[in-house]
């Protein structure tokens, strides 16, 4: 189980932070972060597919094809937090030494598209103040740490529950085939 848990979260982890620096890369020239917000949670559903490779992997080939709700989901969730926590480091790197100035680019351009969609000023100041929190949060790694395992871990743990259950068996495949065969006879 270790060795499945591992590769598939070292997979999906490197997945998600290839599409991460890409998307750094391409958001310096442009302001357009609700396509990349987008993007980003689809790579997230993409990478998180490994939990259901890893938990069909290891009940086929390690467990005799069963496995249990639990121990399915106790193998997404640990996929999940290993992908997880490459993400969250690969953000913080990202975040700290190539775009420090994100939440002020990121606040810009919400407060220009709540204004060009016709938000009243109450409206707009209840964004900016709003914005204004997280960008204080943001002053301290813990938070950042904290809001980008907030942004990920949910979409891991989604995936790892439907996996679970989807995956869960209780008898092999080869022992009801047989006993069908029993009945049968």
């Amino acid at each position: 189980m270790k060795k499945i848990v591992i590769v598939c979260g070292l997979i999906a982890g490197g997945i998600e932070t290839a599409m991460l620096v890409v998307m750094t890369v391409l958001m310096r020239g442009n302001e357009n972060y609700h396509g990349s917000l987008v993007l980003g949670y689809a790579t997230m559903l993409l990478a998180f597919s490994l939990v259901f490779v890893g938990v069909k992997n290891f009940r086929d080939k390690y467990n005799e094809g069963v496995i249990g709700f639990g121990k399915a989901f106790k193998i997404g969730l640990y996929i999940t937090l290993i992908a997880s926590t490459i993400y969250v480091l690969v953000w913080l790197v990202d975040y700290y030494v190539f775009v420090p100035d994100y939440l002020d680019r990121y606040a810009s351009q919400i407060i220009q598209q709540a204004k060009s969609t016709g938000a009243t000023a109450s409206e707009i100041d209840k964004q900016t103040q709003q914005l204004a929190t997280y960008k204080e949060m943001y002053k301290n790694p813990l938070f950042v740490v904290l809001l980008t395992y907030a942004e990920i871990l949910p979409v891991g743990l989604l995936v790892s529950l439907i996996t679970a259950l989807i995956l869960k068996r209780k008898k092999a495949k080869a022992n009801m085939e047989q006993s069908k065969y029993n009945v049968e006879m």
